[in-house]
């Protein structure tokens, strides 16, 4: 079990509260019509399972209700942060220019 700190509330509550809502910032096909079946079952069911750093979405399921997302260390269970989507997204494309 870990502790999640939700950005919206500023609530440090345990995960049991949360429900993982999947990977953060999947990249949607820009014309899904023109996807072969094959890419777009790719887009729909294939996800990282990384072990180590992963970007997550998460719902406040029995507070205040609303997205957030985590960076999360699979492994261990260690959170760098939790952010609104926004700002997670500004965070994230930071992290990817300085890598």
């Amino acid at each position: 079990m870990f502790v999640i700190t939700c950005p919206h509330c500023c609530e440090a509550r345990e995960e049991e509260e949360f429900h993982y809502e999947g990977e953060a910032f999947i990249a949607r096909p820009v014309d899904p019509e023109a996807e072969s079946d094959e890419a777009w079952g790719d887009y729909l069911f294939t996800k990282k399972n990384p072990k180590g750093w992963h970007w997550e979405m998460w719902n406040h399921a029995t507070g205040c209700r609303k997205i957030l997302v985590l960076k999360r260390n699979t492994a261990n269970h260690i959170i760098a942060g939790s952010w609104t989507l926004s700002d997670a997204r500004k965070e994230y494309d930071n992290e990817r220019a300085t890598a």
